[in-house]
């Protein structure tokens, strides 16, 4: 099932104090609620047949499992609208748990390139332990995360490290500029990470792990991108955002998801 259209919370709330303070302004607030609703999606709560096959793929460790609930697998393959046959990067793929559940969605007709700027020994045991053959190591700088020959992308994913990558030297203008420039007109990139305080730009990459939402659109769009919609699906109102994820005492932090298009 496709993502679905709605309102966040926190703007269903600015809307309805407006209808109540000034009844005359009726019109104007309900406006602001259909613009605004268009900006963000969530999940149906059906799930696709293709995605849950994909979750319950062998290939996927017990502690991907493990994960789950914290990551919620079903609501980012459907916000990310992942589909068979699909070209994917996965950019900063880590030891693998993402390409892996892409891999397992896009199936044998597709393609995953899991990027790494070093070389990954977890996710070299990974793929040695449990062989997929769509699955395509890539170590490259970030600057040039995208393999040479590879086919046009239907979508690019940067699951929980684009802040990490501010923490490097890389050029992120470059960066994103060739990650447009990969994807099919109509392709999608998407982007999740833990949030940070409005207003805070990326002063709490290096401290918290964090970064505030706004300052990827920015950096995003001026590549060239469209912001195609946000979801809440990992949401956590209760985060006052003052702390990295790893001390929250397994507490679950906020984080936001951003899909943007290549028009």
């Amino acid at each position: 099932m496709q993502a679905q259209n709605r309102l966040s919370p926190y703007l269903a709330r600015q809307v309805l104090r407006q209808v109540l303070r000034h009844p005359s302004r009726m019109l104007l607030a309900l406006a602001a609620f259909v613009l605004a609703g268009a900006a963000f999606a969530a999940p149906d709560t059906a799930v696709n047949p293709h995605h849950k096959a994909a979750i319950v793929h062998p290939a996927r460790t017990d502690d991907d499992r493990k994960g789950d609930a914290r990551r919620k697998p079903a609501e980012f393959l459907a916000f990310a609208k992942v589909k068979p046959g699909m070209k994917v990067l996965d950019v900063s793929a880590g030891g693998g748990a993402t390409s892996t559940l892409l891999a397992a969605a896009v199936g044998p007709g597709g393609a995953v390139w899991a990027h790494n700027a070093k070389a990954s020994p977890k996710l070299d045991a990974r793929l040695a332990s449990s062989p997929m053959a769509n699955v395509h190591p890539v170590t490259a700088p970030f600057d040039n995360p995208v393999p040479a020959g590879a086919a046009p992308l239907d979508l690019i994913t940067i699951n929980m490290n684009y802040h990490d990558i501010v923490n490097t030297p890389t050029d992120r203008a470059v960066m994103n500029q060739r990650l447009y420039d990969a994807l099919k007109p109509g392709g999608a990139l998407v982007v999740i990470d833990n949030a940070a305080k409005e207003g805070s730009g990326m002063t709490a990459t290096t401290t918290l792990h964090r970064i505030e939402e706004a300052a990827v659109v920015s950096e995003l769009t001026k590549a060239g991108f469209a912001l195609d919609a946000r979801s809440d699906y990992l949401h956590v109102g209760a985060d006052p955002r003052e702390q990295p994820f790893f001390k929250m005492e397994g507490k679950p932090d906020d984080k936001f998801a951003l899909r943007f298009v290549k028009k």
